[in-house]
Formats: C-alpha cells, sequence, structure tokens
C-alpha cells in the first residue's frame, strides 16, 4: 500500500521534488527494484484474460517468468544495471495489514466464484485479479531467471518500488513507474527526498510522522485525518505527540493502543542486510545454455525468441559497460586567467597538444559544484566498506 495520499499531497505542496525523466535518462544507472511488486504486477498483467494465464505445460503459471524476462531486457538495453530486492521476512507490526489483505482475497475468491456463476465476464476479470498472491515459488522462479540472466538478486526488508513508504524509509532518490510496459509510454517520475523536507519545510522525524498520520501498512491512522489535514496539524504541531495532546478528541478520535511510536522507530531503524555474501553484486553474461533449458525445456517458451532474446542481453550487457558521459570527464583546476565575457562564469578547455594519446577537458565551475555521491539502499547497513552506488552524478552547474 506505501503511504496514502502521499503522491497528491508532494504533488501540492512539492512539486519541485518530483520531476518527470525519460526511461533512458538512467543510463549507466546502479536501480534497485521492488521484485516483489513486479511480480505481482505480471501476473495481474501478462498474458491473463478473465482466470485464464499463462502456463507450461504442466500447468504452472509462467506470466511472472515471461514479464521479468521481458522487462529486464528492456532496463538492460536502456544500459541500465538492474538489481533486484526481494522481501525478507516482513515485521511484526505489518501482519495486521497482511491480515487484511488475507480477508480481501478471500472475499475476492467468493465473489468470483459468484461471478463465473453468473457469466459476469466483467466480474470475473475484475475478481480475479484481487485473488492473485505472489508465493515464495514465484520468487524463487524469479531469482532463478535472474542469476541465469547474470543480473544480481538481494533480500532484504525494503527498497524504492511503486510503494510511496521508500520515502519513509530515507531513499535518497525514488522512482515509479520505471518498470511499466513500453507501450504505456508514461515517464518516469522522480523523487528526491531532500527536497521534499526542504519544500514541505519538515525535518525527516516530522516527514515520518505525517506518513504515519496518512497511514501506512504499520498502523492504523487517526479516522477524518487525511493527507493535507495531516500536513497542516504536523506543521502546527511538530510531532504525533502534541497532535495527540492538542488535537479535538471528539473531532479525531485516537485508536486505543495507537502503535505509532513503534512504526516510527520502523521506519528510523529498518531491518538490515549485513551478509557479504548477499550484497555481492555483479552484472555477468548470460549462462545461454541454463537459460534455454530453464525457459525452452521446462517452461516451455519459444526457443527461437529466447535465443534472440539472448542475443540481446549480451549486447545491452557491452552498452551499458560503456558508462555514462560524465565519468569521461573530471573537474580540473584552471590555473590560467580565462577572459571574461558578460554573463559567461564558464570556460571549457580545449585538449592540450601532447604525445600522450588520452586528453583531458577543463572545466571553470559556475558556482559550487554540486555533487550526489554514492545513494545506498535504507535498509541496507553497508558500512563505508560496502556503501551501494545506487546513481552517481556530478553536476558541474552550467
Amino acid at each position: 500500500m506505501g503511504i496514502k495520499g502521499l503522491t497528491k499531497l508532494l504533488a501540492d505542496n512539492a512539486p519541485k521534488a518530483m520531476k518527470e525523466q525519460k526511461f533512458e535518462s538512467y543510463f549507466g544507472r546502479k536501480i534497485a527494484i521492488d521484485a516483489s511488486m513486479s511480480i505481482y504486477q505480471f501476473l495481474i498483467v501478462v498474458g491473463r484474460i478473465g482466470t485464464e494465464t499463462l502456463t507450461n505445460e504442466a500447468g504452472e503459471v509462467t506470466s511472472h517468468l515471461q514479464g521479468m524476462f521481458t522487462r529486464t531486457i528492456r532496463l538492460l538495453e536502456a544500459g541500465m544495471k538492474p538489481v533486484y530486492v526481494f522481501d525478507g521476512k516482513p515485521p511484526e507490526l505489518k501482519k495486521q495489514e497482511l491480515a487484511k489483505r488475507y480477508t480481501k482475497r478471500a472475499d475476492a475468491t467468493d465473489d468470483l466464484a459468484a461471478a463465473i456463476e453468473a457469466g459476469d465476464k466483467e466480474g470475473i476479470e475484475k475478481y480475479s485479479k484481487r485473488t492473485v498472491k505472489v508465493t515464495q515459488q514465484h520468487n524463487e522462479d524469479c531469482k532463478k531467471l535472474l542469476r541465469l540472466m547474470g543480473v544480481p538478486v538481494i533480500e532484504v526488508y525494503s527498497v524504492a518500488s511503486e510503494d510511496m513508504d521508500s520515502l519513509t524509509f530515507g531513499a535518497p532518490r525514488f522512482l515509479r513507474h520505471l518498470m511499466d510496459p513500453s507501450s504505456r509510454k508514461v515517464p518516469v517520475m522522480e523523487f528526491e527526498v531532500a527536497k521534499i523536507l526542504e519544500e514541505l519545510n519538515l525535518t525527516m522525524e516530522q516527514f515520518i510522522d505525517l506518513c504515519i498520520l496518512c497511514g501506512c501498512d504499520y498502523c492504523d491512522s487517526i479516522r477524518g485525518i487525511g493527507a493535507q489535514t495531516a500536513l497542516k496539524l504536523i506543521r502546527q504541531h511538530g510531532s504525533i505527540e502534541s497532535i495527540i495532546e492538542n488535537v479535538n478528541k471528539e473531532r479525531y478520535q485516537i485508536p486505543e493502543g495507537w502503535p505509532y511510536q513503534e512504526a516510527r522507530r520502523l521506519f528510523k531503524e529498518p531491518l538490515v542486510v549485513s551478509d557479504d555474501e548477499q550484497l555481492e553484486m555483479k552484472w555477468t553474461a548470460p549462462d545461454e545454455e541454463g537459460l534455454i533449458t530453464f525457459l525452452v525445456n521446462e517452461n516451455g517458451f519459444n526457443n527461437d525468441r529466447v535465443t534472440k532474446a539472448i542475443e540481446k542481453i549480451k549486447a545491452a550487457k557491452n552498452k551499458s559497460s560503456q558508462g555514462r558521459l560524465e565519468s569521461f570527464f573530471k573537474p580540473v583546476a584552471n590555473t590560467s586567467t580565462a577572459p571574461k565575457r558578460k554573463g559567461s562564469k564558464c570556460v571549457i578547455g580545449t585538449p592540450r597538444p601532447a604525445n600522450k594519446s588520452r586528453f583531458s577537458v577543463q572545466v571553470c565551475i559556475q558556482s559550487k559544484p554540486k555533487v550526489s555521491g554514492s545513494l545506498a539502499l535504507p535498509a541496507l547497513d553497508l558500512g563505508a566498506k560496502h556503501s551501494l552506488p545506487i546513481s552517481r552524478a556530478l553536476s558541474f552547474g552550467f
């Protein structure tokens, strides 16, 4: 679920913290992807017509494999370096939310049976999707596929995804719509948590309290308090404790035994992974024989299509190894005095004639350079030795 109403709240109150990006603009970037969310989307969309889904000869569903295979190839062809992150054991606080989801699936199963009996095609389409659940077998299938493709996988508690609570966990940059099909032609939406805090004029602690008030997966919210009201109250009182102390109790009823403090602690101190083996990430060449065996022999994929797809993966891996353009240019001190021009403070030096095969580019910074360094996943306690550079960028201020 994420955080209720947070996207619209940010669009209305912190628009500068959101920006649309072209899919191709993430060439060379390491991107952490919520595997479970992606698998769920594949199971709902790929090859599904009513209750019918893609299956192999044994009748086992393969929609998740088809979706993961084709979508990952698209990322690789765009020069990205995807890292798929799978859910670990959910925290105790999420058990209530998971129980609600279980009940909703059970209700949807009953509604689906009624729709099938009545021949209601629209109802069948609607309720069949609500019965979908990502199983451990789906996860294991996709892990195997990704490893055969040479794409790393890790298992942690939380990661940037379609769920807005990635921002609450402190992900410096958060992308939505990256895994949407190309046919939708939807730009990637990038959120930057530092700009969110600046635009909303909140501290990170206050932003976490705001998200809890909006509604999250780990505790109930206060009935009658939506996103806009939550923002107003946080700005006025500064914390949930102060809100509880000053709010009109007759108008806003505080849930009995409300575990907001535990939810806050979970957002600030999430479960982490420190196993070096799980943190080792390498993008390797695809296992051609393994992919043919797994997809064609075991799951009934078309041999020619898989073979062509493997060639795409190999070509994409070579492409992504080229690196981003800015990695070839390093700012160096400009010791010479450049002629001043009105309205211009930047001088790009030309290559010096030399016998060396390489040349350097001198750049005079317009103002203080803005450098965004390693962006670590919020749930990965990697330490300085194992920092995870999700994306690296050097802004020269041109």
